[in-house]
């Protein structure tokens, strides 16, 4: 192939389609767990966590609650992938082994996320939330005002067994806001810097460079979605960890109506996850009364 900036516009063409099609192929579990945010700006205030605005009914004038107010700041951090191209497989026609790697590249810049997202859950006992405690955590307040005054009640989202154990999870991923965010400035897009085969990287390396950018950030969003346990996953601890979300109340006592859908595990618990939730009979033949209760997702991410 000769090389001229046609036919580098053409290749330019191909290998995106190639990294477009691999973004088809990315398995985002992320957005099954996080609310994708925009952001415009170096970093987002989430100030209105914690805010669960309720219906009542309406007499007089309208009743103005104060909400706490609570700042949880989330910075985005800038990602990059580069894939070089040396000019001699260009010139030999040699680009369509090319293809898989751009494919591939694709994949990663869709659910790079993932990885981001599910350290976020894995580590939610190390990270402060909006309300001042870990995201999961035995203190929780949730006070008896929906101003956030009163003595507040401790509330738990986190069961501790063996600490060595691997932790397994259950959330509320049904509603607007979800147990995790992942904060979006600059999706990933791929980009050819140096189209002209005069440029100084070209004449010195004699290779083009095609790369991605992005920039975005994962963080904690509603504490009282998740828990985490390190118990053993069997029908007991899965009630208790079920139970606990079922029960979770917003400040002033309204209950929140959390729904324990979805069961992530590491892939070693799989198989103590089906048993729990995913047979409709139990060892014996009775019916299992756990079944159905919560999807499971299997999260590569987690081990």
């Amino acid at each position: 192939m000769i090389i001229t900036p046609d036919s580098i516009r053409a290749l330019n063409v191909s290998f995106n389609k190639a990294f477009q099609d691999g973004i088809k192929l990315a398995d985002s579990q992320y957005k099954q767990v996080s609310t994708v945010i925009p952001s415009t700006s170096r970093a987002n205030v989430y100030g209105w966590l914690g805010q669960f605005p309720h219906m009542k009914e309406w007499v007089g004038t309208r009743t103005l609650r104060d909400m706490a107010a609570h700042a949880y700041t989330l910075e985005n951090i800038l990602y990059e992938s580069t894939v070089s191209v040396p000019r001699v497989d260009i010139e030999d026609d040699n680009i369509g082994t090319y293809t898989p790697i751009f494919q591939m590249q694709g994949q990663e810049a869709e659910q790079y996320p993932n990885r981001d997202v599910f350290k976020v859950l894995s580590n939610g006992h190390n990270i402060i939330c909006y309300d001042g405690q870990n995201f999961f955590d035995t203190d929780h307040p949730v006070f008896p005002k929906v101003d956030g005054t009163g003595t507040p009640v401790s509330v738990s989202n986190i069961f501790t067994g063996d600490p060595d154990a691997p932790a397994w999870y259950l959330m509320d991923v049904s509603k607007p806001i979800k147990p995790l965010l992942f904060q979006e400035r600059i999706s990933p897009q791929i980009t050819n810097k140096l189209s002209d085969a005069n440029s100084d990287k070209v004449f010195m390396d004699d290779v083009f460079l095609y790369g991605i950018r992005a920039r975005s950030a994962a963080g904690v969003g509603l504490w009282q979605l998740a828990v985490k346990s390190t118990k053993p996953l069997n029908a007991e601890s899965y009630q208790e960890a079920y139970q606990a979300l079922r029960t979770m109340k917003a400040d002033g006592g309204d209950p929140l109506n959390v729904v324990p859908g979805l069961l992530a595990v590491p892939s070693p618990l799989l198989p103590a996850a089906k048993a729990v939730v995913g047979s409709e009979f139990l060892t014996g033949g009775a019916t299992n009364p756990n079944y159905g209760l919560s999807k499971i997702m299997d999260v590569a991410w987690l081990n």
